[in-house]
Formats: C-alpha cells, sequence, structure tokens
C-alpha cells in the first residue's frame, strides 16, 4: 500500500482532519476518519489560528466557509449574509494570513472602510483581539477626531487602516497620500456607505488605489449604485447570497406588545421592572432623538440605570456611553438607529422597539443586535393603533402567520401593573424640567409619523377587521411574576402552579372586561320614555324601521366573520405534527418509485468512472434555415459557457433598490435659473462646483479638504528634522527633502494651488512686499473709508436729533391749549 500523508493546514480527501494517511488504492474512506470543517483546515498560518482560538471561536459560520477560501485565492468577493453571522471575521481573517508580519518600508498594505464611527471602533477592537499574536500596527481614523494625531499616526507606516470615507479621503487631499502600497481594501456595509451619501468619496478613494489591490464588499441589500460601482471597480467579483437579511436568526424571539400610544412610556417601564430580569443589558430603540432625551429621564426617575446615543451627541461622548454600557455600569442603552447597523454588543440579550420602524428591513437590523455568534435573545416591540398596519406588513416580509390568539407572541399589559406605574410616568412628566422636552417629542412624533413610510392598502383594510381590544396580557408578565409571589415565605406552592393559577385568574379577569366592552343595550337614551306622544321616541321607532334591514346584514356578517375564525382555530388545534417514523429504505422504494432526496457524497472512484450516455430522440427542426433570421448568435450557447464572469448575472437578480429614477446630475449651464416658492421669483442656480477643487480623478470636493493645515503641523512638529536624525545623518550640510520633493505634486494640485493664491490676492491680503504706489493706495482707502464713516454718523445724530424735536412739538401744544382753558 501507498499512503501520503497530510499536509499541514489543508483537508484530507476522504475528509478527515487528522494526521493518518490516505490509502489511495482503496475505494471507502475508513469508518473512523474524523469530519472536518474547522478552521484548521482552512490552510491558515500558525498565529492566525491561534489567535482565532484564542478568541473562542471553534467552527466557522456557513458565510464564513463559503467566503474566506474565496479570498484567501485573491478572487473580489461581494458578500450577502444575515446580521450576527461573523461578517467582520470574513475579511479579518484573509487579512491577516495575507499581510503575514509588519513591514514599515512600504506604508499602509490594508484599508477598511466603515459607515460610522461606532462600526470602525467595533472593526478597529476586533482586530486587536484576533490579531494578537500577529505583529502588526494599525491606526483608526475618524471624523471628528484631531487631525494633527491622525497626520503622525500616518507618518509611522502602519500596516492596516480602518477609517470613514470622508475623513479618510480629506487626509488623502491634505497630504496628497499615494495608496500604491495598498493590496486589501474592505468595504464594510457597503450598501449603507452609499446610502449616506459617500459615493463620490469612495469613486476618489478607489481611483488612488493601484489596479492590483483585491476588493472585498459586504453588505446587506444590493442596490442599483452598488452594482454599478463593483462592476466599475471589482475584476470579475464574485457574489455570495447567503442567509440574506431578509431572515431572522432561529434564536431569536419576537413578542409584540399592543398599547395606547399615551401608555407607550409606561408600557416600556413595566417591560423593563416586571419581564426583561434586573441587570439584564437591553438597547431600547425610540424614533428620534428627541425622544431619547425623554426617556433618560423617565427611566432615571423611575430607578432604572441608563444611557444614551444618537447621531449629533458629541463624538466623545458617544464613545463614553457606549462604553459605560458594554462595561456593565448601566443596564439599558437608549438609541436611535445609528445603533442599527453592524455594532456587535457582547451578552445582549433584549432588544425593545419603543417605536415601531416604518420599514422591515430597519426592523430586521434593530433586532439583529441580539441573539448573534449562536446566543438566544428576545425582542419585544411596542406598538399602538397608528402601527398595526405595519405590523402586519412586517409579518408578511417575515413570510410569519399573525395569530391575534397567540398569548405567547402577541398581547398586552396587565391592568394592575399598567395602573401602578402609570401614576409614577405621569409625575414625572409634570416636572417643569422637562416641559420643554416633552413638547418637543410630542412634535417631533407628528414628524415621525408624516415621514414614516405608508403601509400596504391590504394591510390597512386587514386591521380593521381586527379586534385589537380582545386581546389577552402577555404570558411573559405571568411567567416573571410567579417566582416572585412563591418566593414569599406563607405561599408553598411552586412557580409553575403559581403561574398556571395566576394565567387563570387573568383570563376571568379578560373574559368580564371583554363582555363589559362588548355590551350594548338594546335601546339608546332616546327610547328611555316609550310614551307615544315622546317625540324622541317616535323619531328613534322611525329610524329604526328605515335602517332595520342594514342593521341585520351588518350582524350577519358580524356573526359570519366569528365563525370562520372560531373554525380556523379548532382547525389549528387539531393539526398535530406526526413523529417522524424510521422506515427501511427497501420499503421506501418499494413503496414509492420515484424519492426527491439530497445527493449522497460519492465515493473518490466514482469521479472518475465515464457513465454511458443514454441515446436522444432525434428532434425535427421544422424552420426554413434559408429564410429564418436568428435573433442570437450561432456561438451564443458556446460563449456562454465558456465566459467566466457571471456577476453581472447574478447581481442583476438580486439588485434591489429605493430609488427608481436615475439619479443623474444635470450638467449646470451660466444663466440656468429655477423657481423659488418663497420668493415667488425665478432665481439664479448656483453652480455646484462652487466653492469645490478638482481631483485627479477629475471628481469635485469641497474646497476646505484642502486647507494648508498639514504644511502647519508638519513646520510645528519638525517631522523632517526627526526624520534625517532617524536616518543617522550628523553632517550639517544635510537638508531634508521637502514635501514636494517626497510627495510629487500632480498638475490639478498645482492648478488648485494657483487658484488658491489668486483668491488670497484679491481677498487684499497683505503681501510681504508691496511697491509703493500699492502702499499710498491702501493709505488713501483707509482715510476714505474712515470719513465716510464720520459722515454717516454725523448724519444719523442729526436725524435722530430732528426726530426728536419732532415728537415733542404735540406735546408741548397740547399743554399750551390746556392753560388757555
Amino acid at each position: 500500500m501507498v499512503k501520503v500523508n497530510d499536509l499541514p493546514g489543508f483537508p484530507s480527501m476522504d475528509g478527515g482532519g487528522s494526521g493518518e494517511g490516505i490509502d489511495i488504492l482503496k475505494s471507502k474512506p475508513s469508518a473512523k476518519a474524523k469530519k472536518s470543517g474547522g478552521f484548521q483546515s482552512m490552510g491558515l498560518s500558525y498565529d492566525v489560528v491561534k489567535g482565532i482560538t484564542k478568541r473562542g471561536y471553534k467552527v466557522p459560520t456557513p458565510i464564513q466557509r463559503k467566503t474566506i477560501p474565496l479570498i484567501l485565492e485573491g478572487r473580489d468577493v461581494v458578500a450577502m449574509a444575515k446580521t450576527g453571522s461573523g461578517k467582520t471575521a470574513c475579511f479579518l481573517i484573509p487579512l491577516f494570513e495575507r499581510l503575514k508580519r509588519r513591514d514599515p518600508t512600504k506604508g499602509a498594505r490594508a484599508l477598511i472602510l466603515s459607515p460610522t464611527r461606532e462600526l470602525a471602533v467595533q472593526t478597529y477592537k476586533f482586530i486587536k483581539e484576533l490579531g494578537k499574536f500577529m505583529d502588526l500596527k494599525t491606526i483608526l481614523v475618524l471624523g471628528g477626531d484631531s487631525m494633527d494625531s491622525q497626520f503622525s499616526a500616518i507618518h509611522t507606516c502602519p500596516d492596516v487602516i480602518v477609517a470613514t470615507p470622508g475623513r479618510f479621503l480629506h487626509l488623502c487631499v491634505e497630504m496628497d497620500l499615494k495608496l500604491s502600497s495598498v493590496e486589501y481594501i474592505v468595504f464594510d456595509e457597503a450598501d449603507r456607505l452609499f446610502e449616506m451619501g459617500f459615493g463620490e468619496q469612495l469613486n476618489e478613494t478607489l481611483h488612488r488605489l493601484p489596479q492590483s489591490r483585491q476588493m472585498v464588499l459586504f453588505s446587506a441589500t444590493l442596490p442599483k449604485l452598488l452594482v454599478d460601482f463593483a462592476r466599475a471597480g471589482l475584476s470579475d467579483p464574485v457574489l455570495i447570497r447567503l442567509d440574506v437579511e431578509s431572515k431572522l436568526p432561529e434564536a431569536l424571539s419576537l413578542k409584540f406588545v399592543y398599547c395606547r400610544s399615551d401608555d407607550r412610556y409606561t408600557t416600556l417601564v413595566t417591560l423593563l421592572k416586571y419581564v426583561i430580569p434586573a441587570g439584564a443589558q437591553t438597547v431600547v430603540f425610540a424614533g428620534t432623538q428627541h425622544h431619547v432625551e425623554l426617556i433618560s429621564f423617565i427611566l432615571t426617575g423611575c430607578g432604572i440605570s441608563n444611557t444614551s446615543v444618537y447621531s449629533s451627541l458629541d463624538p466623545s461622548a458617544r464613545k463614553i456611553n457606549t462604553a459605560k454600557f458594554v462595561s456593565k455600569k448601566v443596564s439599558v442603552l437608549i438609541v436611535t438607529d445609528v445603533a442599527a447597523r453592524g455594532i456587535d454588543i457582547p451578552s445582549l440579550d433584549y432588544v425593545v422597539n419603543l417605536h415601531f420602524p416604518g420599514k422591515p428591513k430597519l426592523f430586521v437590523h434593530r433586532v439583529g443586535r441580539c441573539a448573534r455568534a449562536g446566543r438566544t435573545g428576545t425582542a419585544f416591540s411596542i406598538f399602538s393603533v397608528d402601527d398595526a398596519a405595519h405590523v402586519l406588513d412586517l409579518h408578511l416580509f417575515l413570510n410569519r402567520e399573525f395569530n391575534i390568539n397567540d398569548s405567547k407572541a402577541i398581547g398586552t399589559v396587565p391592568q394592575e401593573l399598567l395602573e401602578e406605574e402609570h401614576l409614577t410616568v405621569m409625575e414625572i412628566k409634570k416636572n417643569h424640567n422637562i416641559s420643554g422636552v416633552l413638547r418637543t417629542s410630542e412634535n417631533a412624533y407628528k414628524k415621525y409619523l408624516s415621514s414614516r413610510p405608508v403601509a400596504s392598502t391590504d394591510s390597512n383594510a386587514r386591521v380593521k377587521k381586527l379586534k385589537f381590544f380582545a386581546l389577552r396580557p402577555l404570558e411573559d408578565f405571568i411567567v416573571q411574576s410567579a417566582p416572585k409571589l412563591s418566593s414569599n415565605g406563607k405561599n408553598k406552592k411552586s412557580a409553575e402552579q403559581i403561574a398556571e393559577e395566576e394565567r387563570k385568574l387573568q383570563d376571568q379577569r379578560h373574559d368580564l372586561l371583554l363582555q363589559m366592552k362588548s355590551f350594548k343595550p338594546p335601546n339608546t337614551i332616546f327610547e328611555l320614555n316609550n310614551a307615544q306622544k315622546s317625540v324622541p321616541y317616535q323619531v328613534m321607532k322611525a329610524k329604526r324601521s328605515q335602517h332595520s334591514e342594514v342593521i341585520q346584514k351588518y350582524r350577519s356578517k358580524m356573526e359570519e366573520l366569528d365563525k370562520e375564525e372560531e373554525t380556523k382555530q379548532i382547525d389549528q388545534s387539531n393539526t398535530v405534527e406526526k413523529p417522524a417514523v424510521d422506515v427501511d429504505e427497501e420499503e421506501i422504494q418499494t413503496a414509492f418509485k420515484k424519492v426527491v432526496a439530497p445527493k449522497k457524497r460519492k465515493n473518490m472512484d466514482d469521479l472518475y468512472t465515464q457513465t454511458p450516455k443514454k441515446k436522444q430522440k432525434s428532434r425535427i427542426n421544422a424552420k426554413d434555415s434559408e429564410n429564418f433570421i436568428p435573433y442570437q448568435s450561432a456561438d451564443k450557447h458556446t460563449e456562454d459557457g465558456l465566459a467566466i464572469n457571471n456577476f453581472e448575472r447574478q447581481a442583476m437578480k438580486a439588485e434591489f433598490s429605493v430609488i427608481d429614477r436615475e439619479t443623474n446630475e444635470v450638467r449646470h449651464k451660466p444663466g440656468m435659473k429655477k423657481w423659488d416658492r418663497i420668493k415667488k421669483k425665478m432665481v439664479a442656480v448656483q453652480d455646484p462646483r462652487a466653492n469645490k477643487i478638482r481631483t485627479e480623478s477629475g471628481a469635485w470636493i469641497p474646497a476646505s479638504f484642502k486647507t494648508g493645515r498639514y504644511s502647519d503641523w508638519k513646520e510645528k512638529s519638525k517631522i523632517e528634522e526627526q526624520l534625517a536624525k532617524e536616518a543617522g545623518s550628523d553632517d550639517d550640510t544635510f537638508r531634508p527633502l521637502s514635501h514636494e520633493q517626497r510627495y510629487p505634486v500632480s498638475r490639478h494640485a498645482r492648478h488648485n494651488a494657483k487658484v488658491q493664491a489668486k483668491k488670497r490676492a484679491g481677498t487684499g491680503a497683505d503681501k510681504e512686499l508691496r511697491t509703493p504706489e500699492q502702499i499710498v493706495k491702501s493709505r488713501m482707502r483707509l482715510e476714505f473709508i474712515k470719513k465716510r464713516n464720520a459722515e454717516n454718523t454725523e448724519r444719523k445724530a442729526e436725524n435722530r436729533k430732528r426726530s426728536m424735536r419732532k415728537s415733542q412739538r404735540p406735546k408741548a401744544m397740547a399743554k399750551g391749549k390746556g392753560k388757555k382753558k
């Protein structure tokens, strides 16, 4: 027998991951062979595998199994997967494997662009944890931070740069950076990058990269802008669609709590006090940033520790508040949709939607913050009458049945708990300190409802037939209150028995209240006095006789609908899944002629055996070959078979665009005008290229990107002298290279410098050397301005005195007339 030992880092041919040899002459795999499929079978280096195991990862997720081998091959990849599936590790593991070790002579070799600051910080921390044993230098470039520190960080020649697109392009333009050393670039949450309007920055960054780079895009959806960007910037890309985010994790349970719109905050306090365990990490999503402040006031008044994060908050404050929540100093984090994407908070098990989102995909992003990486989680969604149609749209999007009688998934808050907390919340709202915040939040909620996407017409029609007032209390309230009652010394019953008794009591109360709500007296108030001469009685009697048929039809229709719902409930309760019975394969083959099942793995010898081809019947060609003109070329099928790049075909199927019309910019012409609704006249259209400079790629970016801060910082920090000392030159005649010599200035940069110099000269800025004529002219101009200002002040004083005299004359005349009388 000839045996070949397994190569280190590669899977064995028969699927075994052990170090035993493979018998080439054997056709059947050994029964004791172990199954492979871990990170060790991907051919990774020792330091990378060591960092992965230290982080606690053992088995790769499905998206990691599909994506990592393709990226390691050097292919450009566009990947789409659901939240919590390990997308960050998909591009970091190949990054570590490609860069291997630190190389300070080349510069930045990898670039990761993220849409938000929080996601960039999270990626930076994950690089530090996963690449613990890799000697790689990583820096973080964020908007809002000091540019001087970022200048010095880039001068350290890092290996990996994690950045937001706007600030990174600002640094590239300011420093005239050449990104020729970048080999690997990642666009994390690429669809969100284009939604936030970073398309120009991404295209300009892409133009500065070398042609030999490898690009990886991770996205939740595939809009048309992203497809065009991938088609233009990627070479032979591979599209991977695996568990797209239209689905939720299986370990995530959804709970819907119905309440009145006025009791929304009371319901939130009741959930946090009675249902969610004390100290559990919970994220509360609010509609606007104004509601975030109000919720923070209410929860603080109720004794619940909380912190908040929203878009207009200071970056340092956002960082501090997020760190408080991650370090478990507070139990509740109140956020807007800033944290709805990409943020991974460890040990997060609960999410609460205080204001129901208008888009189902936004709901998926929100609740996807919990139940990540195999953990379980619960998402509570508070909704009222305004949100009922959107709840139905969400169930239709998730392909789930909406059962209004299922108290485990949908219900209300028990009335006694709601009344108990309602008084506390109302007292907090009456506080004069939050009166302004309360007023602003009410106006913001009106704006939120008007700007939210409208639900479908079918859902709006279906909502009218549902009886939300007949909802039972959510079962979680009963289950959580049972241990508190059983902990009393007098009560010797178990928690399950108490929960069952409490459930029966709640059902009895609910039935009684429902009967009271549905009770309608047979007579109206006008029919109490049934005397024949009573005018109200006669009017109601005539009205009943006139509309009796319509009322009877409506009642019969409602009774039929109630009967249909009852029959549906009975059918659902009777349908019980039968247990699967193990049957032998011979019995299955005798009972069924054709069995549709997944293909089993074939032996290695079967791959090389040629199966005889079946003879196909010859088809008669009825078309006239002389006069028939085909609409495809003769070799179209062979060309399609030989074509390697099928990304465009897959992208067209997966494309999802929110905006229908094309967003092509209209070319500006001088003299263009548009109608101004406020001024009620035609006004000139401002040139979109005003206050902008042109880059090397021909794109127009804001002129604030080139401010000269880098040259000022270079003079302050003496960076050239430091580099000269590090080079070890002790000669006094040595002169360090200038910035222009180190980074060659392009033609466009020289043009922009000339334009800025002309602007400075036109503004009247003082030059170092001026001619005598210029000095005399400036002095005469200053004297003229001073003289004109003095004349204006004198004229104003005279006018003021004249007006005072006119105002005093009528008073004096009135006094004189009074004396004469």
